[in-house]
This record gives C-alpha cells, sequence and structure tokens, in this order.
C-alpha cells in the first residue's frame, strides 16, 4: 500500500478543491527552530516508496480499508492513474541536493501534479512527503549544530581537529520508535559523522545511497554494563583486564564502561594504578566510558584523575592533553545543551576537547518531533481552469502561522545569503536551487552519501 501512505482526511479532498482544479502546489519549510537545516532523506522515501507503480490489488485493498473505516475512496481516479500513467505517480518533486545547509523558513521541497486529472495527488501525499523530509533532516541538522559546537571546542583547545567525524558516536538504536527511524535517522547522522553501533544504519546506506562499495561508519569494540557486572564487584579488575587481553594491541582502541561500582576507584586503584602498566603497554587506547551522575562534573572529575594518573602534556594552545593511550568518551545525558557545557567545564579546567569523544543516544533519534523545527508542508499554489492563484494561510489568530504564497523558488545571493522568492521573480531557470528530482516516477538524480557529505563542507 506505498502508494497510499496517508492518513484518514486526505482520502475525501478530491471532492472538496473547487471545480476546474488542474494544478495543485505545495511545498516543505521547517519554519523556525534553533538549527540551520540539513536537508537529508528524500532520495531515501523515493526510492522505497515512489518507484513502486500502484497496481490494481494495492486499489482493492486500499478500497476495503479505506470504505469499511467510514470514508470515501476515489477509486476511479486511481484505476484512471494505473490506467493512464501505468501506476507511477504523475508527479513532480523538486528539492534543495540532500545535504544543503539551508536557513529556517525557507523552501526546501516543492511538489506538483505534472497531469491535471490529479490535482488531488501532490496533497494526497503530504503525510507520506512531510514525514520523510522532517525526521531524517531534524537529525541531521541536530548533529551538524553538534558538530560545530564540537568543531569550535577543538580549534579552540586543540592542535587538530582531524578527529572530528568521530567526536560523536550515535547511541540510539535501542532508544529509536522502530528499525525504520534507526534506519533514517542513525543515516542521516553519518552526513556528518563517522561513527556509529546502529549496525540498520550501514544497510541503509547501501540501500538507498550508494554506499555498497564503501564503508560509511566505524566502531570499536565496547564493554557494556552486563559484560562488566557478571565478573562481580570482587573481580572488577579481571573483567578489566580481559577487556584489555581481548581487545587491545597496536593501533587498536577498546572502550570500558567503568561505573558499575565505584568510577573514581576504577580510575585511581583499577586502571591508574593494578593495570596502569598494561594500559601504558598495549599500544593502542583505552576509552574509560562514565554512565551515571552530572556528565559536566562527572568528566571533569575524570580528567583530572586520569592526568593524576597517566600524566599530561600542554599542547601548542596550553591545554591538557593525556597519554594517546588514554581517553575519556561519555554517552549518558548528551543533548545539543549538555555537550557545549561539557566541553566549556572541560576546557575551564584546563584541558584539551581532545580528551574526550561523545555518545549521543535518544537525544539524537528520538527526543525530536515535528515540532523541533516546526516542519510543515503548506499548498501554495493552485491552477484553476487555467488561471494560477496564490493560496496561503493567515489567521488571525496566530500571525506566526501565515504561510507562503505562489510556485517558489530558492536563491542565494552574491553574499551566500538564500531566501525564497516566487518562482516568477527568477532572472534564470539556473538560479533556482531547487532542483527536479522525481518527475512521473522517475528518480532523477541519485546522489550517494559521500557526495551529500561534501555538502555539508566539513569533509
Amino acid at each position: 500500500m506505498g502508494g497510499f501512505t496517508a492518513i484518514g482526511d486526505k482520502t475525501s479532498h478530491w471532492l472538496q478543491y473547487p471545480p476546474g482544479s488542474e494544478y495543485m502546489s505545495s511545498y516543505v519549510e521547517a519554519h523556525k527552530g534553533d538549527y540551520d537545516v540539513v536537508f537529508f532523506g528524500l532520495q531515501a522515501y523515493i526510492k522505497e516508496y515512489l518507484s513502486k507503480p500502484i497496481s490494481t490489488a494495492d486499489i482493492d485493498e486500499a478500497e476495503q480499508i479505506i470504505t469499511a473505516h467510514g470514508l470515501p475512496f476515489n477509486r476511479s481516479g486511481w484505476e484512471r492513474l494505473v490506467e493512464k500513467h501505468d501506476g507511477y505517480l504523475p508527479i513532480r518533486i523538486q528539492a534543495v541536493p540532500e545535504g544543503s545547509i539551508v536557513p529556517v523558513s525557507n523552501v526546501v521541497c516543492q511538489i506538483i501534479n505534472t497531469d491535471p486529472e490529479f490535482y488531488w495527488l501532490p496533497s494526497y501525499l503530504e503525510t507520506s512527503l512531510l514525514r520523510a523530509i522532517w525526521y531524517p533532516s531534524t537529525v541531521s541538522s541536530l548533529s551538524y549544530y553538534c558538530k560545530n559546537v564540537i568543531k569550535a571546542a577543538l580549534e579552540k583547545s586543540a592542535d587538530s581537529r582531524a578527529g572530528l567525524p568521530f567526536k560523536l558516536h550515535d547511541f540510539g538504536a535501542r532508544g529509536a520508535s522502530s528499525l525504520e527511524s534507526v534506519a533514517l535517522g542513525s543515516l542521516a547522522h553519518l552526513v556528518n559523522f563517522s561513527g556509529t553501533d546502529s549496525m540498520t544504519a550501514l544497510v541503509s546506506a547501501s540501500r538507498w545511497y550508494g554506499m555498497s562499495e564503501e564503508m560509511p561508519a566505524f566502531s570499536i569494540p565496547a564493554a557494556e554494563h552486563s559484560t562488566m557486572t557478571a565478573w562481580g564487584r570482587e573481580r572488577e579488575s579481571q573483567a578489566y583486564a580481559n577487556m584489555l587481553e581481548q581487545f587491545g594491541g597496536e593501533g587498536n582502541t577498546v572502550a570500558v564502561v567503568s561505573d558499575s561500582y565505584d568510577l573514581w576507584n576504577a580510575i585511581d586503584n583499577i586502571w591508574g594504578d593494578e593495570l596502569k602498566q598494561q594500559v601504558e603497554t598495549m599500544g593502542g587506547t583505552l576509552v574509560i566510558r562514565p554512565d551515571s551522575g552530572d556528565p559536566a562534573k562527572v568528566v571533569r572529575e575524570a580528567l583530572e584523575r586520569l592526568s593524576v594518573k597517566f600524566g599530561y602534556s600542554l599542547n601548542s594552545k596550553g591545554y591538557k592533553v593525556l597519554p594517546d593511550y588514554v581517553r575519556l568518551i561519555q554517552g549518558d545525558g548528551i543533548s545539543p545543551q549538555s555537550l557545549g557545557k561539557i566541553l566549556q567545564t572541560v576546557m575551564k579546567a584546563g584541558f584539551s576537547a581532545d580528551d574526550v569523544t561523545f555518545g549521543m543516544g535518544g537525544g539524537l533519534l528520538q527526543q525530536v518531533t515535528r515540532d523541533t523545527m516546526s516542519w510543515a508542508m503548506k499548498a501554495s499554489a493552485i491552477q484553476i481552469d487555467g488561471e494560477w492563484k496564490d493560496i496561503f494561510k493567515d489567521p488571525i489568530t496566530s500571525r506566526s502561522k501565515r504561510s507562503k504564497k505562489g510556485r517558489l523558488a530558492l536563491v542565494k545571493d552574491q553574499q551566500g545569503n538564500m531566501s525564497t522568492i516566487k518562482e516568477a521573480q527568477l532572472q534564470s531557470r539556473e538560479d533556482n536551487l531547487l532542483r527536479d528530482v522525481f518527475v512521473d516516477g522517475k528518480l532523477l538524480i541519485d546522489d550517494s552519501l559521500t557526495t551529500i557529505r561534501q555538502r555539508t563542507g566539513s569533509w
């Protein structure tokens, strides 16, 4: 039922438009928010849901469900679509290139029917099209914001920002609402970073974004509380020693959660005393993971204790850097807001952002909604009996919900500033940053994740 992915109120809309309706144009934007938009996810939606034609069997199934639900069903319209277009949707979708960074309150996608018989189709797709854009684009936008926070901290306190692509690891798979949410959200994070524990993102990168011959992200062996507490409190040091034995070695990195009982004892007496020689000589890097308490305070104190036990050097900017064989990762309580607070606390204590990496779970994939960036898809123009009319909403009770008018375009001025204008105001079609992505059942642009990453300007 891919072509019928709508909510109930859509099924009666073909009867609600004015007589003589021929073309309907709608646009998608993030109306407001704290982050610039990093546009992502449309290609996955097109490949998964729009590339397969509607069949008579689909129509039969939809009619049975929708009419039993108490709603009218436009069977003749869908049958005409199969007859006239072989089941492929006669629509044109324009969008900015995926990976584009666009200020909020600008058009990023626009849809119109290409056959006047199907004036009802663009708005029918609103539910699925908007959902396909708002969720991955919001995750990618949030992730990009976090990347800039970490980047700024590295530029202030580190000699290099080479490790930036691995500074925010995706811990979110178990906290997401569904497998498809992980596939889309974790993949959206990979527009900005190269670290993930979401294997589903690797599959979706191959399936939808041309990464079958290239690995888009990486991870390391890591302990969890079950594998550490299975040894018991009395054998905690043996549990840690086993991690070094199993996964340590030249060039290897291993992460060990160390707060199952007493983080400070683990740092001072186990890592920093009993196993100190093994840590120093294994040839790789031990990443110690706190997982409880106030993140900023815990990270600062952990770094201070590690510097006492393992020493430190001062980099060219005067910040403390732990030896290469020991680092810290904070994966508990990470959000865009707490991330900045932790980094500020760390640097205020004299430590480089090089010393710490972050993991983000629910804050990355699940604690976002359509309202996070006020995403909306609105009809903005209709052609009736050959005449185009601007249409818009302008509620007296909420001027902030005023929508845009007309067929739209996105342009950039000589200073690089983007703005939304009416399509009729374009001096040249080439000035429009919206490009045809899907027309009459055909995907016209098939970008790889590598290409999309390059558009963010940080790869």
